[in-house]
């Protein structure tokens, strides 16, 4: 992943790296669009929160979403590998480890395929969405990041 750069003039100094963040609002699932994992990783690191990145580009099914996740994201081995089992992976377990900082996730390249279609991307969108919710009622930062193939 290409290192971006940011461009000063002498008498400036660079942007905080967790500006970008900033102004993303704390609990939310959105379109990757104008960022970058490289970025949203940095801005997680200066903020001392959880950067959970999965690239799902090989992936043509549901299961091979799952067992992406699972792999990239290093989810227990009790993980049942179903959408339900990846909520209480995001939620329950890391609420019961102590206070958590936050949590930056990249999801890129999400598969278009006619086995892993526009509803169950939908579903597996909003595991996320309810990850976001539980963690906003526990006033605990959740933004994800997505994009698709």
């Amino acid at each position: 992943m290409p290192i971006s750069t940011i461009t000063t003039k002498p008498d400036q100094s660079p942007p905080p790296q967790d500006a970008l963040l900033r102004a993303v609002r704390s609990n939310i699932v959105q379109s990757i669009r104008a960022y970058h994992a490289h970025d949203l990783q940095q801005a997680a690191i200066a903020l001392g929160q959880h950067f959970l990145y999965a690239d799902i580009s090989s992936a043509q099914t549901k299961q091979d979403v799952l067992d992406l996740l699972a792999e990239q994201f290093t989810l227990p081995a009790h993980f049942g590998k179903n959408f339900d089992a990846l909520y209480d992976c995001l939620t329950d377990p890391l609420h019961k480890s102590g206070p958590q900082p936050g949590f930056v996730v990249v999801l890129e390249h999400l598969p278009a395929t006619a086995r892993f279609d526009k509803e169950t991307r939908e579903q597996l969108l909003d595991i996320f969405r309810d990850a976001a919710d539980y963690w906003a009622e526990r006033k605990v930062p959740f933004r994800c990041f997505y994009s698709f193939q």
